[in-house]
């Protein structure tokens, strides 16, 4: 690959570094102003939007501090998939938030247990974390010792939780078709892995995707 093409690509990264990064530290900023304002709510209300804002905060370190990939996924529809993918979802932030404890209560357990996972899969994963579908390094050990995908899997148990925050038929909506657009991301990611890292394809040919024993 000649200089000017390496160069375009470390500058589309960093690009697509500190735009994802602004993205979800304006999130953050958005439920600490909402913390802010709503001191009077009701205290499962405030728990969930504080473990929201924190789980905000993660992506944003998380986004800065990926390393280089070693190849991308190449066409426009894995890009258009990762980028509806990485920012549909979160655009649940701005509707309106409920203040029914049931729901806040469950929307923190989930925030929690999927800021536990990825923490535990990027203990493993190492900076390996990108948006577009990316290939980097074949990880076999923690959660990738039993499906292919745990990052993935934290990230939905996270929006579910934002879900019951922000519950509508609208977010429901929106929580559907992200599980459709995130199979997609799987599938194109696969792919990318298979032409790029020769010892992913031992590797898949053992492992389920995302939930053992379904898919």
């Amino acid at each position: 690959m000649s200089t000017i093409a390496l160069s375009k690509n470390w500058s589309y990264e960093r690009t697509m570094q500190l735009l994802g990064a602004m993205w979800f530290m304006l999130l953050a900023l958005l439920v600490a102003t909402k913390i802010g304002t709503s001191l009077a709510d009701p205290w499962p209300s405030l728990l969930s939007s504080f473990c929201l804002g924190i789980f905000y905060m993660l992506l944003t370190v998380l986004m800065l501090t990926r390393p280089p990939a070693k190849a991308h996924a190449t066409g426009l529809l894995p890009r258009i998939a990762a980028f509806v993918g990485s920012y549909m979802p979160w655009t649940i932030t701005f509707f309106g938030k409920t203040d029914e404890a049931l729901p806040n209560l469950l929307s923190t357990v989930c925030v929690l247990v999927g800021i536990i996972m990825m923490l535990v899969t990027i203990r493993h994963l190492g900076k390996s974390f990108s948006l577009v579908p990316q290939a980097r390094r074949v990880v076999q050990t923690g959660p990738y010792r039993w499906i292919k995908h745990p990052l993935y899997l934290a990230e939905e148990i996270v929006i579910l939780g934002v879900v019951l925050q922000y519950l509508t038929v609208a977010t429901v909506i929106v929580l559907f078709l992200h599980i459709g657009v995130q199979i997609c991301r799987i599938l194109y990611e696969e792919d990318l892995l298979r032409r790029s890292l020769p010892e992913y394809s031992s590797y898949e040919a053992s492992r389920w995707r995302l939930i053992p024993y379904v898919w």
